[in-house]
């Protein structure tokens, strides 16, 4: 019987150290993003349980899954961007303008934003990689530039009117089978955004990119320990440098997205965009240490603390510094799950040089 338990325990502890600590992060984010939502579902009213409330929350943070996604990069290599809100907004202010004051057409948008995220990339990824200059450094001051700039290029908010634009930022995608009956008795169709197709295709590419490419392997390698990463024949400049250009591609794809779905430009958009990113990137799993991170985890940060906000609005708590705290409230709690991690990994670590050291002391 003892022997029973003994062998049950061993196969319960092989099951968890199975489990890289980027897919251990993941679960939790997903779980508790599930409890949350069953807890919304029970305190709150059957209104959780339309299909559109949850698409809702897609609808919403479709820029900010692509921007998460970006820092997510940039953070397994170990770095940091806090540029990709000033980027958005500058991104939006330059669209806006193109096709409202200057007659420009969607496609020519299109490669303003991408233009704007590849200058960016490029520039921040220079700085931070070669030139061997603070990633927190360097995107402040691109944080500052692009706020500044989005302003020279326009001062005044203004809605944009161009007709081509208007109809795809109207174009919606409906889900069949999954509307609802509101309360006169019509039933109102499901849908999604064009934002969200984009966002979800860009998450299963980075999830593709990052597990089976050598190149997504090795941020993960350069995160954990450059110098080991150097050993291992991995050009870390050149990850880093790619992981940095990544970040400001998907910075353009995403303001684009944000512009979108405002419809306007704004020196005022998406401000703090780059803190819900992180704090996204965080509670998904990603640790600000590098080395461990997880795409679908980011996309549960982002659906997380996009539901915490719903739920304390649907509690009657409309004031800003609400949602402020429960935020602040829950990437504390993650960031203590992730010292807890840590200094799990250590503790392997640790005991495994002793067994190898033990071995080698018998031989």
């Amino acid at each position: 019987m003892p022997q029973k338990d003994m062998t049950s325990g061993k196969k319960r502890r092989s099951l968890i150290g199975g489990l890289s600590d980027s897919n251990l992060l993941m679960s939790i984010t997903i779980i508790v993003f599930i409890l949350m939502y069953v807890f919304a579902i029970f305190g709150f009213g059957a209104g959780f349980l339309k299909a559109q409330t949850f698409f809702n929350i897609l609808n919403a943070n479709a820029a900010l899954i692509i921007l998460a996604c970006g820092m997510t990069l940039v953070m397994i290599t170990g770095g940091i961007d806090i540029s990709l809100g000033g980027l958005t907004a500058l991104v939006s202010m330059c669209s806006a303008v193109y096709l409202d004051m200057h007659g420009g057409s969607v496609f020519g948008a299109i490669m303003i934003s991408l233009g704007i995220g590849l200058a960016f990339g490029l520039v921040q990824g220079l700085l931070v990689a070669y030139l061997d200059i603070q990633p927190f450094i360097v995107t402040l001051a691109g944080m500052f530039f692009a706020r500044g700039m989005t302003t020279i290029v326009n001062t005044a908010p203004f809605n944009v009117q161009n007709e081509a634009f208007v109809k795809l930022k109207e174009t919606r995608i409906i889900i069949p089978g999954m509307g609802s009956v509101n309360k006169r008795g019509d039933y109102i169709d499901a849908y999604i955004e064009i934002g969200v197709v984009i966002a979800l295709i860009i998450v299963a590419a980075l999830f593709l990119f990052l597990k089976w490419t050598k190149t997504g392997r090795s941020f993960y390698a350069v995160g954990g320990n450059k110098q080991s990463a150097l050993m291992l024949g991995i050009n870390v400049k050149r990850s880093t440098f790619l992981a940095y250009l990544m970040c400001g591609i998907l910075g353009g794809i995403g303001g684009f997205v944000y512009f979108m779905h405002v419809g306007c430009g704004s020196a005022s958009n998406a401000s703090g965009a780059e803190m819900n990113a992180i704090a996204s990137s965080i509670i998904g799993g990603t640790m600000l240490t590098g080395g461990v991170g997880n795409i679908i985890g980011t996309l549960f940060g982002v659906l997380s603390l996009a539901l915490i906000q719903n739920i304390v609005s649907s509690a009657g708590l409309y004031q800003a510094w609400w949602t402020g705290i429960t935020n602040a409230s829950m990437l504390c709690i993650f960031l203590v799950v992730q010292s807890i991690i840590i200094a799990r990994r250590k503790k392997a670590n640790l005991s495994a040089a002793k067994t190898a050291e033990a071995k080698g002391v018998k031989t």
